[in-house]
């Protein structure tokens, strides 16, 4: 018996589109009027065998071999052809002519998110010297919502050009599957954004490695980033980390690496000469780029690494920037400043109350390298 069906020939009357991703997955984007219930929950609910269940995964391997288990259970199932990546692929070639897309993103920007978005871009510039005249940057644009949400905004600061600079829009493709590079594509298309390309095997490389893979990705990643960039004449390359990635990070830093430290929101390469990172979307709020995304009715990818893939099929997998994300969310709910005192904790810090810390040449200093000579001038205040 077959269990697949193409989504077109969905009959929606009574029944349930499901989608059985993380639900980190299922938050990045997913079909129109799907509901997420993870694989492990599905196979455990009691489902009405009057419904008709329409079950996707990433690319619909994982939700067929469910449909043919529910299937078991008398239980009318059927897995959409493709998944969520065929969907999307299909959705993309629907919107291909139309050229309001871009206009309508960047009037969003303009207008409905000014204050969110633009203005806190705008500020994050200022405020950290991010841009400076005659720098030529290389605006890195991975694929997901973050980045091509920069590009526009590069776009628009490019377009009243205060400051004289040049910009050129790079992406890099690590190893992306045909589906996963035609939607990076296929966006930058549809937003208006002249992308340069490059490859590289980066994807192919950290396969093997099971200690820190994300971590040595990255570094990879930043080091292509950086010498391609160079080759195009720019000093400085632009990353999407915004004002969630940053607090995120601070709090990683104290739980699992044991220290304060921050993602500063410029950097001086230390490898190639004369060349610098900047995070311009250091002080926007995640939440707004989202709504940024979903009022515009933009869809992006996710990391489409191998690693990604397995979490968005089998679960997130512990991931500790993830689980530090579900940390801070739920303190919020209880005490709406905690965002914003994990932000400033790395603005207010007093050298006098902290046992030690390294100085810009690494070298270690203690509290009690001057501790004698701090309590007898404290004596001769009192007296």
């Amino acid at each position: 018996m077959d269990f697949e069906i193409e989504f077109d020939k969905i009959n929606n009357k009574n029944a349930e589109i499901i989608d059985i991703r993380s639900p980190s997955s299922f938050e990045f984007g997913h079909i129109t009027n799907a509901i997420n219930i993870p694989t492990d929950e599905l196979l455990q609910k009691e489902l009405s065998p009057k419904k008709t269940y329409y079950i996707y995964c990433r690319m619909g391997v994982i939700s067929k071999q469910i449909a043919e288990k529910l299937r078991e259970k008398n239980i009318k199932a059927y897995s959409i052809v493709g998944g969520y990546l065929k969907w999307l692929a299909n959705n993309y070639k629907d919107d291909e002519e139309n050229v309001s897309v871009a206009l309508k993103a960047e009037d969003s920007l303009r207008k409905k998110f000014h204050r969110e978005i633009l203005t806190k871009f705008c500020k994050a510039i200022n405020d950290y010297k991010l841009i400076l005249p005659n720098d030529k940057i290389a605006v890195c644009i991975s694929g997901g919502k973050d980045s091509m949400c920069m590009a526009k905004l590069f776009q628009e600061v490019k377009k009243h050009n205060k400051i004289p600079f040049e910009v050129v829009y790079l992406i890099m493709d690590p190893g992306y599957s045909k589906e996963n590079r035609e939607l990076v594509l296929n966006n930058a298309k549809k937003l208006n954004v002249p992308v340069t390309v490059f490859e590289t095997d980066i994807f192919e490389n950290v396969e093997h490695i099971t200690n820190s893979p994300c971590y040595v990705c990255a570094r990879m990643r930043r080091g292509h980033l950086y010498n391609k960039a160079k080759q195009l004449g720019c000093n400085k390359i632009a990353l999407g980390h915004h004002y969630d990635d940053v607090i995120e990070t601070i709090l990683m830093g104290m739980l699992y690496g044991a220290q304060v430290q921050t993602m500063m929101p410029k950097l001086h390469s230390n490898n190639f000469e004369g060349m610098e990172l900047i995070r311009p979307m250091y002080l926007i709020r995640e939440k707004d780029i989202i709504r940024w995304r979903d009022y515009n009715n933009l869809r992006f990818i996710q990391c489409a690494c191998k690693m990604t893939r397995t979490c968005s099929e089998y679960g997130d997998l512990g991931s500790k920037r993830l689980k530090t994300k579900n940390l801070i969310k739920k303190l919020s709910l209880e005490e709406h400043q905690i965002e914003g005192n994990i932000f400033r904790s790395v603005e207010n810090i007093n050298l006098s109350t902290i046992i030690s810390y390294k100085d810009k040449e690494g070298l270690t200093h203690s509290f009690l390298d001057d501790y004698e000579s701090g309590v007898i001038n404290s004596m001769k205040d009192k007296k």
